[in-house]
């Protein structure tokens, strides 16, 4: 990064936080600008990646550009989405931890782009197997399903997720992507039955019907013509020509059969997609009565063949409402509006709960059968904020969202910094900042925010309505600061408001609500006889997404807000368990044109993305931070005295030279490992002076090498080449004659410890007699007598060994079967596990009960992880824990999943078992002090040695069904076990410096 500040007047600079005037929102555009209008489409705010959409092909993502960035420290090359992506893979492999990478932006900003770019590029950077190969294809192939289901062509852009989308990747300890999971937030479910002019429905309504083959589209009734289905001409743009619906209709089917979807499956989707489109063009015409009867027998006959549905319990599930009068049921006929109301309805719960079947279907192709932890990498690609001329319950939705998100973004950025601050012992100073929690609060506080009285609004007996919903908030909410609306309002205000409209002051600015919808959009009912209807399909599908244990509570389901909201929260808890990254993308004009700058769209973007904010967070203190290593590494030649080769540590290197280059006490502070240098200018000024000093450098070496000018070409290619060649053999001949030297110490020391081998163990004989026992001891093994009253053929053990030779004679300490044990511990634990060595001198005790063997153990609670002293007994079919001869958990044999082990010196074992059902307890946490001999005794018992695993960093284990705990294992100053504050437990133990025992 250093090496672009002397192009900084023309290109802008490549991390924000370098500005001068930081504070400056013109300062920060100008920046931007210059980079956008040079094809630079990236730029740092720290670690922050902006991303600015360039609406063209840039040549900057090919496989050459990914080798380029893979390894590389984070700003040693110019900003790149692939830079951030191995940085964050990098930490999480050398600090065994979760990450999450959150992608936000407006609509149309590049956010989806975004996600598939860091997907392919971990595709191409992880370690490659056949296994892991498949998993890489469903990961990448994940993604065109899920947009041609999930997105939309809107207003502001052609490809618009509509969903919001959490995908976790799973590595291994080696750095293999191994599986993943996907969670959905918010499927804009009203575009099934309604769209805006200029605006489409879902993708896969046009791909099916555009794409399809033909033998496929008369099975499912449909024509080539998207202008005969209601559901899809109300936009207005059926055709797009930005988009290819048959191209992509090939995609979609490729990545089906990839992700491992059969022919059945396939069959019933599309079924269902095609049921949908029917259903939209069933009309109803009103009879004599008034009542709604149907005017098209032709769809209905498509969507009960499809379905699987007996067309006359259809019929009736569409125009009829059953309601329940104490012991009697009644049908009650619709209107027609009403009759309209429950056919969009069922439209959008049939098309809702297949696309959550969906993302369930691909989480069962990307799961990992490993119950090993495994680290995660999360991408958040989500809805940006939302500003539209009508903004409807959906944007409020939206815009909640990124209230949240802003809120845990400034969290997370102010304790990062605190925590770097602290970590390199350098004072840290209170920032300024505006919280939002005031605005959260509006939305979300019980009983007086907008969401509580929105739920109270749908829930009431009456005649509840849009208006009296806005006339509640003005009576409860009315004096708020950041809420108004046309009454409340003053006359300046009230011009720009509608009767029925309702404006918060959001952190990005103000958004004004339509409240019309908010209601039916908040309920989204659907009447219970259409959940019955459902249950009656023969599709596979169907069946599962409306299946008859769905229980029918007479109380109403959950609104919409209220599940939003309790997602939301889920999200939170597992952003908050991981490390953040951000990407943030801006739209830099509306008309998707290249190399157009829009300043006033720009600027409203950086305000509502948070970036002034928290360029103020970074730039609170010092604005570059370097290690000492790479900083002086950079900036040696500038001072005699580091140039050209520094002996001593980095750090005094770097104190020498700040003290050579002048620089002033309050320009900067020396961390445990990083310089922090306050002043960008001072940075500036530094990398100037270097430059100049290259400049010298390099005309001293043309001065000492002018003698070659004189020369022809080809004299001074050959020059060059045995200049180069002498310079190799060197460099080998050097590394051979270290080979040698060492090969020649090793020898001589092995031939003074034969000399010495009869003397006491002294330095010259150390390595030698480890060597005699080590040979012994496997002779040992596979000479092992068949009784211990076979005395005389024991092997006769070397003199070093005269002491243990004895105790072999003495049958209570070790048996033959005693030492086929030992052998079998060595084989599990051997190298693996930091103490085993110390175990290898401590005999067994058959500590038994009949034909039992028996242990103490601490057992740790699954929740809270209290301690508790527990007897764990193993039997030839089950392991018991107890408690004062009370049994408190039994585990067969044929539940047990596997064990995991850490491989430092703690004492721990987490024993996994099968637990199907939520009454069952779940995975076992315990520590015991008699580790090997417990873990061998088990695996010779229940026949489970390979089922043993020793695991490095962290365990996951099984609390209950769907809900999951953590061991984390780190070596200390002291040994410690404690519940860390992200919930973990934290087992911490003393590293052992290798010796004998």
């Amino acid at each position: 990064m250093e090496a672009s500040l002397t192009a900084r007047d023309r290109v802008g600079i490549q991390d924000f936080v370098l500005l001068d005037a930081y504070t400056s929102e013109s300062a920060f555009l100008d920046n931007l600008r210059k980079r956008f209008h040079e094809n630079l489409i990236y730029t740092y705010i720290g670690t922050l990646l902006v991303s600015v959409n360039p609406y063209k092909e840039l040549d900057i993502y090919s496989k050459k550009q990914m080798d380029t960035y893979m390894g590389v420290n984070f700003f040693e090359l110019p900003p790149h989405i692939y830079a951030l992506a191995d940085n964050v893979f990098r930490t999480m492999q050398s600090e065994f931890n979760n990450h999450f990478i959150l992608i936000s932006g407006e609509s149309g900003a590049g956010k989806t782009e975004a996600s598939k770019k860091i997907l392919q590029f971990y595709a191409v950077s992880c370690p490659s197997t056949k296994l892991l190969n498949n998993v890489r294809d469903r990961l990448l192939l994940s993604n065109p399903v899920l947009e041609a289901f999930g997105n939309a062509k809107t207003l502001k852009n052609d490809n618009s997720s509509r969903f919001g989308k959490y995908m976790d990747i799973q590595f291994d300890h080696q750095g293999g992507a191994v599986g993943g999971h996907i969670l959905s937030y918010l499927l804009e479910k009203s575009r099934v039955v309604h769209q805006n002019h200029g605006e489409r429905n879902f993708h896969i309504f046009y791909q099916l019907v555009e794409g399809g083959e033909e033998d496929l589209l008369r099975w499912l009734g449909l024509e080539r013509n998207c202008q005969h289905y209601s559901y899809l001409v109300q936009g207005g743009c059926a055709k797009v020509s930005s988009i290819n619906d048959k191209s992509d209709w090939r995609m979609v089917q490729k990545a089906l059969s990839v992700i491992e979807f059969n022919e059945s499956d396939i069959e019933h989707l599309f079924g269902i997609i095609a049921s949908v489109l029917h259903l939209g063009n069933i009309k109803f015409v009103a009879d004599v009565r008034g009542y709604a009867s149907l005017n098209n027998n032709q769809e209905m006959h498509w969507v009960s063949k499809l379905l699987g549905i007996p067309a006359q319990v259809l019929q009736q599930g569409l125009t009829h409402r059953k309601i329940e009068a104490k012991a009697e049921e009644v049908f009650s006929p619709f209107s027609v509006d009403h009759a309209v109301y429950a056919r969009d309805a069922l439209a959008k719960a049939i098309y809702g709960r297949t696309f959550n079947w969906l993302v369930n279907k691909i989480n069962e192709s990307l799961a990992n059968k490993d119950s090993s932890r495994k680290t995660v990498i999360g991408l958040l690609d989500i809805y940006g904020f939302e500003v539209f001329n009508v903004n409807s319950f959906e944007q409020f939705c939206i815009n909640y969202c990124n209230e949240k998100l802003q809120q845990l973004f400034i969290q997370l950025t102010l304790k990062s910094e605190q925590e770097e601050y602290e970590m390199e012992g350098i004072e840290w100073e209170p920032v300024p900042y505006f919280n939002n929690k005031i605005i959260c609060d509006l939305v979300e506080e019980k009983h007086r925010g907008i969401i509580s009285l929105l739920d109270e609004e749908c829930l009431r007996p009456g005649e509840a309505t849009d208006l009296t919903l806005l006339e509640k908030m003005e009576e409860t909410i009315g004096g708020h600061p950041h809420f108004v609306t046309h009454k409340l309002a003053d006359q300046k205000t009230r011009k720009t408001l509608e009767r029925g409209d309702f404006r918060l002051l959001h952190y990005a600015g103000e958004v004004t609500y339509c409240v019309v919808g908010f209601l039916d959009k908040n309920n989204d009912l659907l009447y219970r006889n259409g959940k019955e209807v459902m249950r009656q399909s023969k599709n596979a599908i169907i069946k599962h997404c409306f299946p008859s244990t769905e229980p029918d509570s007479k109380r109403r389901p959950e609104t919409v807000v209220t599940q939003f909201k309790s997602s939301l929260v889920g999200l939170t808890e597992i952003l908050m368990s991981k490390e953040p990254w951000y990407v943030r993308c801006i739209k830099p004009n509306e008309a998707k044109q290249p190399g157009r700058f829009d300043d006033v769209l720009v600027r409203h973007q950086v305000k509502y993305l948070g970036l002034m904010e928290h360029l103020r967070v970074r730039r609170a203190g010092f604005a570059y931070r370097r290690k000492y290593d790479i900083f002086l590494q950079r900036y040696k030649p500038l001072c005699p005295d580091t140039w050209p080769n520094w002996k001593g540590t980095a750090a005094e290197g770097v104190r020498c030279l700040i003290k050579h280059l002048g620089y002033k006490p309050d320009e900067y502070k020396m961390g445990r490992s990083k310089i922090f240098i306050r002043h960008p200018r001072t940075l500036f000024a530094t990398e100037d002076a270097f430059q100049v000093c290259k400049h010298k450098l390099a005309t001293r070496i043309q001065a000492k090498y002018k003698g070659y000018r004189v020369k022809g070409d080809y004299q001074k290619q050959r020059d060059a080449a045995t200049k180069i060649e002498n310079c190799w053999r060197g460099i080998m001949a050097r590394k051979e004659r270290e080979k040698r030297a060492w090969a020649v110490k090793v020898i001589k020391k092995f031939i003074k410890g034969f000399i010495t081998r009869n003397q006491p163990a002294c330095n010259d004989n150390s390595e030698y007699l480890a060597y005699v026992r080590q040979n012994y001891l496997t002779r040992l093994r596979e000479n092992l007598p068949k009784t211990v009253l076979e005395k005389d053929s024991w092997l006769t053990p070397p003199p070093i060994m005269k002491e243990v030779g004895d105790m072999f004679l003495t049958p209570a300490v070790y048996s033959r079967k005693s030492l086929v044990l030992k052998a079998q511990t060595s084989s599990m634990f051997k190298g693996k596990k930091e103490n085993y060595p110390f175990s290898v001198c401590r005999p067994f005790v058959d500590t038994r009960i009949g034909k039992r063997y028996s242990v103490p153990v601490v057992k740790y609670d699954r929740n809270g992880f209290r301690p508790r002293l527990r007897q764990l007994i193993f039997t030839q079919e089950a392991a018991y824990l107890v408690e004062e001869a009370k049994i408190k958990q039994r585990i067969d044999y044929i539940s047990l999943k596997g064990v995991s082990v850490s491989n430092l010196s703690d004492n721990f074992l987490i024993l996994h078992v099968t637990c199907d059902d939520i009454k069952q307890k779940g995975d076992l946490v315990l520590q015991c002090d008699y580790l090997f001999e417990a873990l061998t005794k088990l695996s010779v018992i229940a026949n489970k040695q390979n089922y043993i695993k020793v695991v490095q960093g962290s365990v996951r284990f099984d609390i209950q069904p769907g809900r999951e705990g953590f061991v984390d294992f780190k070596s200390g100053q002291e040994s410690m076990v404690y519940r860390a504050k992200n919930g973990h437990l934290m087992v911490v133990s003393v590293k052992i410096i290798k010796g004998s025992c």
